[in-house]
């Protein structure tokens, strides 16, 4: 168990390096096609820096508005008041608050910046599914994310992602439609390696975005496996959150709640519809591992 947490906590490591390296990529880019294109490029960094700092401080309002969560009271559930309660207990963290979801899919999530401003929500299927040992699993893999401070790692991948796809996409647009011209006429006079740096760089321009949004969902995957093994490490019993994605994983239940923006969060991929087979293509951009492979890493703890 030490070692798979260890081994993807280098995994995310790696990750968010091979993230830097796509931005410096669209950098280098930038240089090759475009002269006095750093205003441009520092306006963009801006821009991402300031919707990754307001996602940051004030997205779990955001996301748990989304979702219809409703915040209950001990007296209103105190079976999931107890569990939460006596696992932050074990994980030396703050309670969060607590929140319910009116929705018949069984799923939770974990929201907030700091263990200090977080909560945990979870829809009234996954209460009305899971037994206690199975609720603990699920809290407890939540509540991993929260110790981890798991939304400041997206947020850095966010950050790193979002000023790539800005940068790209203003510079192309630039290009095609206001520097072309005095472009090309630059290429023209400096030869055929000229040209070769040129169109090197307008497939950086192009392929960056998808690149770094692969990385993001390959960070959020990691941070999946890794909440699996502490949670299961922290309730000591790890059967109980396999079982509880078995039961999910052969729920047919729709979610109304979910999006594509806020997919990331849930403990299992809601915009997925239940026993159709995942495609490579399907795993490359999924921002969940796939469930099955979870429960067996589970069973081999």
């Amino acid at each position: 168990m030490y070692e798979e947490i260890a081994r993807n906590k280098r995994r995310t490591v790696i990750l968010i390096i091979g993230a830097l390296i796509v931005f410096g990529a669209v950098g280098w880019a930038l240089g090759i096609l475009f002269n006095g294109g750093i205003a441009g490029l520092v306006i963009a960094l801006v821009i991402a820096a300031l919707l990754s700092w307001s996602s940051y401080r004030y997205g779990d309002r955001i996301v748990l508005a989304s979702a219809r969560a409703k915040e209950v009271t001990a007296e209103q559930e105190p079976r999931l008041h107890n569990v939460v309660e006596g696992l932050c207990l074990a994980a030396g963290i703050p309670k969060p608050r607590v929140y319910v979801i009116p929705e018949r899919a069984p799923n939770a999530f974990a929201t907030g910046r700091d263990p200090e401003h977080s909560s945990i929500a979870v829809t009234q299927g996954l209460l009305d599914m899971m037994n206690r040992v199975e609720l603990e699993g699920v809290v407890a893999h939540e509540l991993s994310h929260v110790r981890d401070r798991d939304i400041l790692v997206g947020t850095i991948v966010a950050t790193l992602v979002g000023a790539v796809v800005i940068v790209s996409e203003f510079m192309l647009r630039w290009f095609w439609w206001g520097g072309v011209g005095g472009r090309r006429g630059n290429d023209r006079s400096g030869g055929g390696a000229s040209a070769i740096f040129f169109l090197i760089g307008i497939v950086l321009l192009i392929l960056a975005p998808i690149a770094a949004q692969v990385i993001k969902f390959a960070v959020s995957r990691r941070r999946e496996y890794l909440a699996d093994a502490q949670g299961a490490m922290l309730t000591r019993y790890p059967p109980g959150l396999a079982e509880a994605l078995r039961k999910i994983a052969a729920t047919d239940t729709p979610m109304r709640s979910a999006n594509n923006a806020t997919a990331h969060l849930w403990l299992s991929q809601p915009s997925r519809v239940p026993g159709e087979r995942i495609s490579w293509l399907e795993k490359l951009f999924s921002t969940h591992p796939p469930i099955q492979d979870r429960i067996r890493i589970l069973s081999e703890m």
